[in-house]
């Protein structure tokens, strides 16, 4: 059972009682927490091979409206989304640095059932170590989250030296094979042997990592990326990350369209434009 569906359960559990008046609000805490679970894919950092550091602690900006009826729960509220970040991240392996804590806040720019997140990674005293390695920023700038929270840029490499050490002879000229598959990475012609590959989809400017072998896209809480549009089915699609990439339609309403052409099945390559309902996705892959 997804982490989402758990989250919906639990708060099911509370509607009879103090979470009653929660629900007649136009933002609905599942939205909420989907929102967080999104905040952590497109922030998670890689530290090492066996750390990926996701936020700890997030804001949730809501209007005028709708934060004065979930303001007198934000207590239970906070605790709950906590928990669902706490369980998401479980799932995915992320980690943190400090204890989760989820926040509301009032934003007079927004306008009733509009709501926007920020985070950012806070370390406890005990947390303080350094990153052996980290993921290098895709932009010559950090990702920021609406409203001015940062994120940590990468130490920058030492230069290369100018040539080769002295007593040392220069480098032999590359073969023709090498040239050849060098030209061919620089082409697109996909990653060299060994080689490890991120994989991301983008959807209206939002980026999702692809943490694991399958990615099943729909309208479902359970679906891994909810996509909120009237033309995507539940289970809509599937993305399966390898050598190459595929993409498979899960007995959908309307079906996919993969670079133009209407299928029921595609490779996926950089780039890719996938369309569902009237969703945009790109797909990315690189490597890192």
């Amino acid at each position: 059972m997804g982490v989402l569906k758990k989250f919906e359960q639990r708060l099911e559990g509370l509607v009879n009682g103090t979470f009653a008046k929660v629900f007649k609000s136009e933002v609905q805490p599942v939205e909420i927490a989907g929102a967080l679970q999104r905040e952590c894919d497109n922030n998670a950092t890689i530290w090492n091979r066996d750390r990926t550091v996701v936020p700890n602690d997030f804001i949730v900006e809501l209007s005028a409206p709708d934060y004065e009826r979930l303001s007198p729960y934000s207590g239970q509220l906070g605790d709950e989304l906590s928990g669902m970040v706490r369980d998401y991240a479980k799932q995915q392996r992320y980690s943190f640095m400090g204890p989760i804590k989820v926040h509301l806040e009032k934003a007079d720019d927004l306008d009733t059932g509009l709501y926007r997140v920020r985070s950012r990674t806070l370390a406890s005293s005990t947390s303080q170590e350094r990153p052996q390695s980290q993921r290098p920023a895709p932009a010559a700038r950090p990702h920021q989250a609406p409203g001015g929270y940062g994120y940590p840029q990468p130490a920058a490499a030492p230069p290369m030296p100018a040539g080769p050490p002295p007593g040392r002879p220069a480098q032999a000229p590359q073969s023709a094979q090498g040239q050849q598959a060098a030209q061919g990475q620089q082409a697109g012609a996909g990653p060299l042997p060994g080689a490890r590959v991120r994989h991301w989809i983008e959807i209206n400017g939002t980026r999702h990592q692809i943490s694991r072998p399958t990615l099943v896209l729909g309208r479902s809480t359970e679906a891994d990326v909810r996509i909120d549009d009237p033309g995507v089915s539940r289970r809509h699609c599937e993305i399966r990350t390898g050598t190459p990439s595929t993409i498979q339609d899960l007995g959908s309403t309307n079906g996919i369209v993969v670079d133009g052409q209407h299928t029921t099945r595609a490779t996926l390559r950089d780039g890719s434009r996938i369309v569902v309902g009237q969703t945009t996705i790109v797909y990315r892959q690189a490597e890192g």
